[in-house]
């Protein structure tokens, strides 16, 4: 099915995607980050897209919008947390300050949407895991956020994986700031009788947390770890439905 970019009557010009991600100093990081929007590049032309980051590397947001009259922001970041509620409404507060005549679109982050558990699963097939099978524990993996909602958000997306599959159970675990640990979630369900248990990774780019996770949870008997989500096709679309969103109105806009 093809789709079109809906832009007010009388806008011509496609308002430029820009994808802002959280940075890191691991050049692995930038570089899947790239990936992932060449999937975006490819599979929608017509539409410019740019990359930001919000520490640690460059562009900065703001110079992702210089010389821009209009683009549509949006968050590479799987949970609602500190960084899509703070950091960049007021890195966008501080540009449309310096120009008034910038409108931009402010999306929604790329979770929770249902095509992310289909690129999990996808990530645990390519490790040799059959989805949804019934003698496999699942660890869904998260760096981790001191914001409650955050942590609750993926809690529940593990729960709805469970639900929509037969494993044996789909329990969430945090890499920081709030347990169970990775470590203690694995350690937790082979005391608990898990046949086995595989961890997969709520991330979407290798890194710090990404090495963590894999190097703790093998070291305690998960069986294998599945590689982040990375480039998936399933997180281009997600991304795309997301801009048309923002610009559709349907999500929040920072000239609301």
């Amino acid at each position: 099915m093809t789709t079109t970019t809906w832009r007010p009557r009388g806008v011509t010009s496609v308002p430029p995607l820009i994808a802002v991600a959280h940075g890191s100093r691991d050049p692995r990081a930038a570089a899947t980050v790239e990936d992932l929007l060449d999937v975006v590049r490819r599979a929608r032309p017509e539409i410019p897209v740019r990359t930001a980051y919000l520490d640690h590397a460059p562009p900065t947001l703001a110079m992702a919008l210089s010389g821009l009259s209009e683009a549509a922001v949006l968050p590479l970041l799987l949970t609602e947390a500190y960084h899509s509620r703070v950091d960049i409404p007021g890195a966008l507060a501080e540009a449309t300050a310096r120009n008034p005549r910038l409108r931009v679109h402010r999306g929604a982050t790329l979770g929770p949407h249902p095509l992310l558990v289909t690129a999990l699963e996808r990530r645990l097939t390519e490790a040799g895991v059959e989805a949804g099978d019934p003698a496999t524990a699942v660890v869904l993996v998260s760096a981790g956020s001191s914001d409650r909602r955050a942590n609750a958000t993926v809690a529940g997306v593990a729960a709805q994986w469970g639900r929509r599959r037969g494993w044996w159970s789909v329990t969430a675990a945090y890499a920081s700031a709030a347990e169970p640990t990775p470590r203690q979630e694995v350690e937790r369900l082979l005391t608990a009788g898990a046949p086995r248990v595989v961890v997969a990774p709520y991330l979407l780019a290798p890194g710090y947390f990404a090495d963590k996770i894999r190097r703790d949870t093998l070291a305690v008997g998960a069986e294998i770890v599945a590689d982040v989500l990375g480039a998936a096709p399933e997180l281009a679309t997600v991304l795309i439905e997301r801009y048309e969103q923002a610009l559709s109105g349907l999500e929040r806009s920072a000239t609301a």
